[in-house]
């Protein structure tokens, strides 16, 4: 039988103090933020127009839904060409009354 954390003989490892758990909180926060605005930073070489701008989180978010938007609708516009010089796209058309699965 495996032993467990609690039995004879295993070795604990030993209890954080308050400080260090306040300082290992503080670096995950930390890293969280960074993360964050690391992605933020990635949207905004992606979108365009957000280049050399200062950047709020807020205006990343508003670019990018408007950027997608554009894109999708270029999207419906060459399905529709497509369809009209007789190309199958049934594949890749999308069904807008589901919302899409994440995955």
């Amino acid at each position: 039988m495996p032993s467990s954390p609690h039995t004879k003989g295993s070795v604990e490892k030993p209890r954080l103090t308050e400080q260090e758990k306040k300082n290992n909180h503080i670096a995950s926060e930390q890293k969280r933020r960074q993360a964050i605005r690391d992605g933020f930073d990635r949207l905004a070489t992606i979108v365009p127009g957000m280049e050399g701008q200062g950047r709020s989180e807020a205006v990343v978010l508003q670019a990018t839904t408007e950027f997608m938007r554009e894109q999708l609708e270029e999207r419906k516009r060459l399905l529709q060409s497509a369809k009209e010089i007789g190309i199958e796209v049934s594949e890749y058309e999308l069904d807008e009354s589901k919302p899409e699965k994440k995955s």
